[in-house]
């Protein structure tokens, strides 16, 4: 009996060798492939602007193509914090023809949603944030599109001043 023990230690080390390395690799994989979900490419649509039955699907790129990038150091309400960068709400909303649009919706990726109306949009400036620290808005930090308001960012974190008009993973916008 004690003959079979080296010869059943072989065998079981040989089994957990061959069963670890395909662990190891699915892990790997799985990883991999997690944060690939999490990368935004440049030219992937992230956006659907509608107006009426019309719409159109807007990459990064196209987003920021419609205005100067704009750069701002706070911190999310939510969480990340850093340099968030992008264009300004009325000149991408000006760029595609929708200036005068007395109510727009924006809805989030979770269906949470919220509107601005014209008065609104004049009264502040909205910024849609594209990028943090020089890098798309991952999905992990709330992206790959943000609307923030980066005048009240201290007053939101204070709690002096609600964030009802701020949207994260937001997916569409509609205006009428």
């Amino acid at each position: 009996m004690l003959s079979l023990l080296p010869a059943c230690r072989r065998v079981n080390r040989s089994l957990a060798r061959a069963l670890l390395h395909p662990l190891l690799g699915l892990s790997l994989l799985l990883a991999m492939s997690a944060h690939a979900a999490d990368d935004v490419a440049p030219h992937a649509p992230v956006l659907t602007l509608t107006q009426g039955s019309d719409s159109q699907g807007f990459s990064l790129t196209a987003i920021e193509a419609t205005d100067d990038l704009h750069h701002v150091q706070m911190q999310h309400p939510e969480g990340p914090e850093g340099r968030f960068s992008g264009v300004w709400l009325n000149a991408f909303l000006t760029a595609n023809g929708l200036e005068d649009a007395r109510r727009v919706r924006f809805i989030a990726d979770d269906g949470y949603t919220t509107f601005l109306t014209l008065a609104q949009r004049q009264e502040k400036a909205y910024l849609l944030a594209t990028r943090l620290d020089g890098e798309p808005i991952g999905v992990d930090r709330l992206g790959p599109l943000m609307l923030v308001v980066p005048e009240d960012a201290e007053a939101v974190m204070e709690g002096s001043m609600p964030m009802n008009r701020w949207i994260w993973a937001l997916e569409e916008i509609s205006a009428r």
